[in-house]
């Protein structure tokens, strides 16, 4: 993943270098097919009720980091974006548009899973809230910690593991509470359900808001764990 500290001052980078650099849409656009073909997988795969869900969805995510992560640092996730600037790695002034084109590439994910699909379900509440947002707050801030000392810290750079640490993350926290929360662990991803009916729109705005405080959290921890990369 490729970023930048909001001083100017470029971050150690896990992903290979190229002698040009990108142009600066190319953030943008690689913000929105990443996060359209991990919704669009999502969606495929809860769907049809496909018991390697967990597993197509973290490896989704996996190859799109790895696709990406030169180019925009393959966030695909508001909540990450919102780790990524506190943590100095990015400037601010991106993060609206980051999380305009997450958004937007969830919403078109999730409308071509329901077309390609042809599954109509009827969203179910969660059966314990309290819980449900437990599961999303933990495995939220697990992944976006994660991000950010994979793909971040001066520690590893250059390193060729980020993806999958980060993919795994978030095949494990769907198989651990996929059943109590959704295991959505993303804004753009939990737009993308309320659309695939996954998600009661009731249920939206309280698993974002969760999911952006978890972000905050992860940026916070990494300060205090790792005080080296300020």
């Amino acid at each position: 993943m490729s970023t930048q500290r909001s001083s100017g001052q470029t971050l150690e980078t896990s992903a290979p270098r190229t002698g040009r650099r990108p142009l600066p849409i190319a953030n943008y656009v690689v913000e929105l097919l990443g996060t359209f073909f991990l919704t669009l997988t999502v969606g495929c795969t809860v769907l049809t009720r496909n018991p390697l869900a967990p597993v197509a969805i973290g490896a989704v995510l996996m190859v799109m980091i790895f696709a990406g992560g030169h180019i925009s640092g393959a966030h695909f996730n508001p909540a990450v974006t919102l780790a990524v600037t506190m943590r100095g790695g990015q400037p601010s002034s991106r993060l609206p548009s980051y999380w305009a084109c997450q958004l937007l590439g969830g919403a078109i994910g999730a409308f071509t899973a329901a077309m390609v699909t042809g599954q109509h379900p009827t969203a179910k509440a969660a059966a314990n809230l309290p819980a449900a947002l437990v599961a999303e707050f933990v495995f939220t801030l697990a992944l976006c910690w994660v991000v950010l000392n994979v793909a971040t810290s001066k520690d590893h750079p250059d390193n060729s593991f980020y993806g999958l640490a980060i993919g795994f993350t978030v095949l494990v926290g769907a198989v651990a509470v996929g059943d109590i929360s959704g295991g959505v662990f993303n804004p753009a991803v939990g737009l993308g359900a309320g659309i695939m009916d996954l998600l009661t729109w009731e249920a939206l705005p309280l698993w974002a808001l969760i999911q952006l405080v978890a972000g905050a959290a992860a940026a916070l921890l990494f300060r205090v764990t790792s005080p080296q990369d300020h």
